[in-house]
């Protein structure tokens, strides 16, 4: 039965936000004469069962199937209710792709009920302030069905690669596994990192650093440059040291300065991924906290008036540097007027970005004239530290350069040529509000002032330095984004996703914050990138950012593009799951202590470990771990000397089972012997043994005769009878609040408590 379509002209009007968290903020702007509800995020999305996505053999017209998604039928049915009884309905759902289909997919519920398709209106805008949202309902559209076109695309795209891909991960490596269009080459990049850092050749070289000195006391800190007019490169001790000598015998002058002056420009104001990665940097935040954290600066935070949130930033899901000109006369008008007209440009700084989605602004405060100090009274310490970085990156931004006056010092004798560079700060500019790393900073040196070209110097003290080359540093979080970035990987909505998809995955993890990939990482980067090299590369996935960037744009249609990947991906799809073989397993060069054959890595639902390449034949199994230069070890070491199992006389090994690490026979399955610990006293009730079972709770001491005998024990045990009742054991209690131990008899007549020493 059709629902009947209708509207009331003089209700109120319905406007439509993403996230509840904007609800309260937008209220107070618009009153009563409107109604605001929100999708809580996205309601529908393809099938999770099934692919959902159909192609037709003859036009190639691509069709997707939605399903309502989880919990949100009663959202969408409010939201219906309410678009009955309005005049009109505004979509406001975030100004991005993903904002786009979510105001689409609502849009088309509310037509089933809603009187005039024409009073639907898609609305959006970069900051949640009165004016903006107030202009938005002046200039209402219609949804973007380029933008919706895009973002069907990449669902599609992550679509065919995750349900196509991971049940051949499934049969080659382990169930459960799964593959990411994007995701993938992020970690190929990690993957290929690590190649190189295991790869990598330690040189020795050494540096030659003089003092010299300028008249009597002037000191001046110089490096050796040149040999024979050629770069100095010294590899040895042995060459440093001759190269010393021969320095000590030589007369030095000073043949040339170069006085010059160096301008630091401020940098451009934050997009997503140089928010992400000077968060990260400069306050320690990982993306996922950077991210969620902008969310609340976005919606709003409460601040002097506790009774409504204010909106701090603009929208911070951008590639975009663009600054609305309202916010560059703000700025200006506060520059001038706080730090002086000598900050001020004489015209602004335009800021932009080769291929950005000029739809949104650069990530900029709201209202330049709330202070950071002014939101640290009031916000968390997280919202106040990233709005401080957001604001001084943002005013920084139309200040004037920093000015340096340098000074480098050339000194010649003999054959050997010395250089000092000094750099003095005479106009700090952007740096009086927005601090910034600088090597050339670090590098300079102080510059006696009284000297002269010709000027003799005499030689203080020479020292020469040992030093060893490095191997490229491990991805950090930001490190990883600036790399996915310039590699043209993602886009700022995704890489948050990508960053968290891969640990969750546990295709890499962490040491000292840089990503390290585990061995299933290697093995699935290894496989997908061997075996969908069309698909798992960086050049290919780049591209395909660049066409959804064209569908959204109206410059590609979406099902060409989509059946163009889809040509490329269904040959190699099927090479790949045509091929399949038995081996899950990735070699090491280690012996079985067991039977000495080779050992291999295997992985399964409780992680990686180091397994007998003959099983089941041999069962000897061992966690394991990585040096840095790849070596492998095994951690399990003890289970090397476990002793022979009681019934067949085999070697005992140590497992890995569902609730954890266990000890049972090398010689399973023929012997199914498995060691278990047990109390010295007997079972309370029957006599039998007590043996520590396992489940997914913990452990805890159970009879051995269960289920004839069902007493059990949960909780550590001493086996000390009870001074009060006779008891045969005690239980051992921990109070964690107030870090004591206590002894307690398990009988609650008893009711005898002690300290535990």
């Amino acid at each position: 039965m059709r629902r009947k379509k209708t509207m009331n002209e003089s209700g109120p009007k319905l406007l439509i936000v993403e996230s509840p968290g904007k609800i309260k903020t937008i209220s107070k702007f618009l009153g009563k004469d409107f109604r605001i509800m929100s999708t809580v995020g996205h309601i529908k999305d393809l099938p999770q069962r099934r692919v959902g996505i159909s192609i037709d053999e003859k036009t190639g017209a691509i069709d997707l199937k939605y399903d309502v998604l989880k919990d949100k039928a009663t959202v969408i049915a409010d939201i219906c209710k309410q678009a009955r009884v309005s005049s009109a309905v505004y979509l406001a759902a975030d100004p991005d792709r993903e904002g786009e289909i979510i105001a689409w997919h609502i849009g088309q519920e509310i037509e089933k009920v809603f009187g005039d398709p024409a009073k639907i209106h898609r609305i959006s805008f970069n900051e949640i302030t009165k004016s903006a949202i107030q202009e938005a309902i002046k200039h209402p559209a219609t949804v973007n069905l380029d933008k919706v076109g895009a973002q069907q695309a990449r669902r599609i795209l992550d679509r065919w690669v995750g349900y196509e891909v991971s049940p051949i991960l499934w049969r080659k490596i382990s169930k459960g596994l799964s593959a990411g269009r994007v995701q993938s080459v992020a970690l190929l990049l990690i993957c290929e990192r690590e190649a190189e850092i295991v790869a990598f050749k330690v040189e020795e070289y050494w540096s030659v650093h003089a003092i010299f000195l300028s008249g009597a006391k002037a000191e001046m800190l110089s490096e050796l440059v040149k040999i024979s007019g050629k770069n100095a490169v010294i590899d040895s001790k042995e060459q440093a040291d001759t190269i010393v000598a021969d320095i000590k015998k030589q007369q030095f002058t000073i043949t040339k300065i170069t006085e010059k002056k160096r301008l630091k420009n401020p940098s451009a104001p934050f997009m997503t991924s140089t928010l992400q990665q000077d968060a990260y940097n400069k306050l320690g935040f990982s993306v996922d906290k950077t991210m969620s954290t902008a969310q609340r600066l976005y919606e709003g935070i409460p601040l002097a008036d506790k009774s409504g949130a204010e909106a701090l930033i603009t929208y911070m899901r951008t590639d975009s540097l663009r600054i609305a000109d309202s916010a560059l006369a703000a700025v200006r008008d506060y520059i001038g007027n706080e730090y002086g007209k000598e900050y001020l440009p004489k015209s602004p700084f335009m800021y932009g970005k080769k291929g950005a989605q000029d739809a949104h602004e650069a990530i900029r405060p709201i209202d330049v004239n709330i202070t950071p100090s002014y939101v640290a009274k009031y916000a968390s310490p997280e919202d106040a530290k990233l709005y401080g970085l957001i604001w001084k990156r943002f005013v920084a931004c139309q200040m004037e350069p920093a000015e340096y006056h340098q000074r480098q010092v050339t000194i010649d004798g003999g054959k050997y040529q010395f250089r000092a560079t000094g750099s003095t700060l005479v106009f700090d500019g952007f740096l009086k509000v927005y601090e910034v790393e600088d090597e050339d900073d670090e590098k300079a040196v102080k510059i006696p002032k009284d000297i002269a070209e010709q000027d003799p110097l005499g030689l203080k003290k020479l020292d020469p330095k040992q030093h060893f080359t490095q191997p490229p540093p491990r991805y950090t979080e930001a490190s990883l984004v600036k790399e996915l970035e310039k590699r043209g990987i993602g886009r700022p909505s995704t890489y948050n996703a990508i960053i968290s998809t891969i640990q969750k995955r546990a295709y890499c993890s962490r040491e000292n914050k840089r990503f390290v990939p585990t061995e299933l990482g290697k093995k699935v980067s290894d496989m997908l990138s061997q075996n969908l090299p069309d698909i798992i590369n960086v050049t290919f996935t780049a591209k395909m950012e660049e066409d959804l960037d064209k569908i959204a744009q109206g410059d590609a249609k979406r099902d060409s593009v989509l059946n163009e990947f889809y040509a490329k991906f269904k040959k190699d799809l099927v090479a790949f799951g045509g091929n399949v073989t038995d081996k899950k397993a990735v070699e090491t060069d280690l012996s079985c202590p067991t039977c000495k054959s080779p050992l291999v890595i295997r992985f399964s639902r409780n992680g990686e470990f180091i397994g007998c390449s003959k099983f089941p034949e041999c069962s000897f199994t061992s966690n394991f771990s990585r040096k840095e230069s790849g070596e492998i070890m095994l951690e399990d070491k003890e289970q090397l000397d476990l002793g022979n199992c009681p019934n067949c006389g085999k070697a005992m090994v140590k497992r890995m089972g569902k609730f954890g690490a266990f000890i049972s026979c090398s010689g399973y399955p023929d012997c199914k012997y498995i060691h278990q610990d047990k109390l010295k006293m007997p079972c309370p009730s029957c006599g039998g043994s007590l043996v520590k079972r396992r489940w997914k709770g913990g452990s805890f001491w159970g009879c051995s005769k269960y289920p004839g005998c069902k007493f059990a024990i949960f909780g550590q045990v001493e086996e000390t009878p009870c001074p009060k009742c006779k008891s045969p054991y005690l239980l051992v209690l921990f109070d964690k609040k107030n870090e004591t131990t206590t002894l307690n008899c398990p009988s609650k007549e008893c009711g005898y408590t002690a300290a535990k020493e």
